[in-house]
């Protein structure tokens, strides 16, 4: 298994970390991780494959503070979206309860008929 990670992080080198997937470059760097853990890393590669690792690790946190800067601009946006909905609710609401007092004194007038 360490020779098909050692094959695939060889190959996946190749590509630059910007151009991955995050769930790809997640992977990767898993792999190096297992390769490490397992002590099976060529020492020829070693100082390569922590290079990759902090490459990968630097876009990583590079990719989350991008998102989450995102999410913290867009999240008042919803929020101010939501809040007009809920006053045009509360608005077409207001408007409708005015036209059921007029049908409800139509009611009272036609039970007094009877």
């Amino acid at each position: 298994m360490a020779a098909r990670t050692a094959a695939s992080s060889a190959k996946d080198q190749s590509t630059a970390v910007a151009e991955l997937s995050y769930s790809d470059a997640g992977s990767e760097l898993d792999g190096i991780i297992e390769e490490f853990e397992t002590g099976v890393v060529d020492v020829d590669r070693l100082v390569d494959q922590l290079e990759r690792a902090t490459e990968i690790v630097d876009e990583l946190d590079r990719r989350l503070r991008q998102t989450r800067m995102r999410v913290e601009e867009l999240v008042p946006r919803l929020e101010a979206i939501g809040q007009d909905a809920l006053a045009d609710s509360a608005g077409d609401d207001a408007g409708d309860d005015a036209g059921d007092g007029g049908d409800d004194d139509a009611d009272e007038d036609s039970d007094a008929l009877f």
